[in-house]
């Protein structure tokens, strides 16, 4: 969600429910005067969040669980588990929840998954993403009724994934463009034009019943040339010149997120549409619009493709908001339009926030008196990895967000309250580090430095350096922001701090340590350093651990990540075990070829039998040919993989990728000249798969 996106692959999918609400705030998050940011609860890989009517929250996991958790309690509970039954590899799994506005008489609930198609998830998999009923009666969910199905995934990216409801009671759907092209003859990123088929549910916002069936007064729905694509008997898909009738809006590359006004009168709705390779977007949902993708970039033509269009004026629907990469953050997610009901300052009325995934911001979107939108910084320094996704809990108090850059790696939910009294103190300690220095060491240095009252007060520290999760023990002889603590015995404990302001007001963190232990020792031992992928190769990773302290066969868990132009990663496969295989992926678009900034990192992390690990990196780079298009005679127009270029030009290409060239009839200076063959011998409009050396393709003409 270029891109994106958005959540990184944690390994060990599911490693418990806790039962304890922790209170915790980021080390590095600075939130405005009078506003305190805590952790709620840790969840592995959060991707989105739902309240029902009783107060507990739904949160869904991108490896497949379902979860219910009790802000008031701190109980979580697993309600279902289809990780046998979908992708979650790349962008893929389980993306969105909602629940039936009229859930209390109902019980409905809305998955929006990724559907396991074959036996495998690689990247060239044929999976589709699904939306569908369940029954939630307690903790038992039941009764899947699939209502859109078949919905193409053929990058692996850009799946959308959002649901709403509307005031109008219709289930709203977002849905991204797929990556690449899912007929194949367009191209990459930006030159991926599916969002333009109206007759494929890619890159538009649906718009059905709560039983499945089109509504009346959608755009498409009682026009001639309307049909349904989304039915478990269609294809995601109708045939060329016919449009879908869940269509309520197209023209979208990665929709990520969505968010409803929930103080309007009728349906308001906010679209976060993560951008390619300049600028990021926010739409507001309107009926039969066309936000322009990928003919344009918010209000920018989109230079990776043929020709030009007059972006931000009719027929095309310019964003409300849009801000560049240049400013370091290049990928909007979650937002929220602040509630009436939020006692908050008034300057937040009639606001609208929003993440970026990238810079870990959140931002306040405001009206401006003149007319318009202006943004300001809401709370910083979240890390990059989130927020994820944002939602208000229904008093409209707080607002909760999804995150993978707290203090828990894993995944985390973290709740923005204010109060107009005194705010407690941001509290955070680290170890450093948390394990041994050497074998049957016990001492540990623990820093709680970085903690920080937001309202300048004084602060004292207390530490308990066996903490249960619920009873804190402050030992007596501990009370600095940083010390040095020798524990009686090896094993893990979880230590922790708790910062008092001069009011009383505190805050506990915690950090979980291993005295007398030494991390394992991991080695990958292929690929080899310096190795280099063809794409589509097949690539076999294997590795092994040795451990001083532990005589079992330790766990190997794998992890690639996908670096695209050194401004953010996707997630791209994960396992366990001695070995995992991957497949070498194409370059993200034509441009993003460059083997120091794209590349596949390769981690492999080992834990222990007490938790602690290590974890070694390698990077696989892939290989690169030069390819020249040229033309006779020179300076013609050429198209590759959608872009137009004046001939000739030189690629940077990975070896094995596939390039769309077409030689169109064109003028110039008068002049018509028409194709008459390329040095290849084949058609004005063909494929090249990237050879091992340099080659130069020469399209002939002929003048008129």
């Amino acid at each position: 969600m270029k891109k994106r996106l958005l959540i990184p692959i944690v390994l060990n999918l599911f490693l418990g429910i806790s039962l304890f609400f922790l209170d915790v705030g980021p080390a590095a998050a600075a939130v405005p005067g009078g506003f305190e940011d805590k952790r709620a609860t840790t969840v592995q890989q959060p991707t989105s969040m739902a309240f029902l009517p009783d107060g507990r929250m739904l949160v869904t996991t991108q490896p497949g669980f379902l979860q219910t958790y009790d802000p008031v309690t701190g109980n979580k509970q697993a309600v279902l588990d289809i990780r046998d039954r979908i992708c979650s590899n790349s962008e893929r799994g389980l993306l969105g929840v909602t629940v039936d506005p009229k859930f209390e008489s109902n019980r409905y609930i809305y998955l929006y998954y990724t559907k396991k198609v074959g036996t495998t998830c690689d990247a060239s998999s044929d999976d589709i993403n699904r939306v569908s009923r369940f029954s939630l009666d307690g903790t038992a969910v039941s009764g899947e009724k699939v209502l859109i199905d078949k919905i193409p995934s053929p990058g692996g990216n850009h799946n959308g994934g959002d649901l709403h409801f509307g005031k109008d009671g219709y289930l709203y759907i977002s849905v991204g463009d797929g990556g690449k092209d899912y007929r194949g003859d367009s191209g990459r990123g930006g030159e991926n034009d599916a969002s333009r088929d109206r007759h494929v549910l890619l890159g538009k916002i649906l718009r059905i019943n709560r039983d499945g069936l089109i509504p009346g007064s959608n755009p498409y729905a009682k026009t001639s040339s309307g049909a349904r694509c989304g039915a478990p008997s269609a294809n995601g898909r109708t045939i060329p010149g016919r449009v879908c009738k869940e269509t309520f809006a197209m023209g979208l590359r990665n929709p990520f997120r969505m968010a409803f006004d929930p103080d309007a009168s009728t349906t308001k709705f906010n679209i976060n549409d993560v951008g390619q390779n300049a600028w990021e977007e926010i739409n507001q949902g309107k009926k039969a619009a066309d936000y322009a993708w990928n003919l344009c970039e918010g209000r920018h033509d989109n230079p990776d493709r043929t020709g030009s269009v007059r972006c931000g004026s009719a027929p095309y629907t310019p964003p409300i908001h849009e801000y560049s990469h240049n400013s370091g953050c290049s990928s909007v997610t979650g937002g929220a339009f602040v509630p009436n009901a939020a006692p908050w300052p008034d300057k937040y009325d009639s606001s609208y926030l929003f993440g970026d995934y990238v810079c870990g911001k959140i931002f306040r979107l405001y009206p401006k008196s003149g007319g318009g939108y202006a943004r300001e910084d809401f709370v910083t320094g979240l890390g990059q990895g989130g927020p994820v996704s944002m939602t208000y809990g229904p008093s409209g108090r707080d607002l909760y967000y999804t995150t993978y850059g707290g203090d828990n790696p894993s995944g985390e939910i973290r709740r923005i309250s204010y109060t107009s009294g005194n705010v407690a103190p941001n509290t955070a300690v680290k170890a450093t580090p948390p394990y041994a220095e050497s074998a049957g060491d016990l001492t540990i240095d623990l820093d709680a430095s970085a903690s920080r009252d937001s309202d300048g007060d004084p602060i004292t520290y207390a530490w308990d350096f066996n903490y249960d999760g619920q009873n804190f023990q402050a030992d007596p002889s501990a009370t600095g922001p940083k010390l040095s603590h020798t524990y009686d015995t090896r094993g893990k404990r979880t230590t922790a701090v708790r910062v008092t302001d001069d009011s009383g007001s505190s805050n506990i963190a915690t950090v979980e340590v291993f005295p007398g232990d030494t991390p394992p020792q991991p080695v990958i031992e292929s690929p080899a350093a310096g190795e280099r992928f063809r794409v589509g190769q097949k690539i076999t990773l294997r590795g092994s651990a040795t451990d001083d302290e532990d005589s079992e066969a330790p766990t190997l868990e794998w992890q690639v990540i996908r670096h695209h132009n050194n401004s953010h990663t996707h997630p791209y496969e994960s396992g366990n075990g001695g070995s995992l295989t991957i497949v070498g992926p194409e370059p993200e678009d034509l441009m993003a070829t460059n083997p120091q900034r794209n590349y596949l990192e390769v981690r492999l992390t080992v834990p222990d039998s007490e938790g602690l690990s290590t974890t070694t990196t390698r990077k696989l780079q892939p290989r690169t040919t030069s390819v020249t298009f040229a033309s006779g005679p020179t300076n013609l127009r050429l198209v590759v993989n959608g872009r137009s270029i004046v001939a000739p030009r030189n690629f940077l290409s990975w070896e094995g990728s596939r390039l769309n060239v077409y030689a169109p009839r064109q003028s110039k200076s008068g002049k018509i000249y028409t194709f008459r063959f390329w040095s290849d011998g084949r058609a004005a409009r063909h494929t090249i798969i990237t050879p091992q050396d340099y080659r130069k393709y020469t399209a002939t003409y002929r003048r008129q």
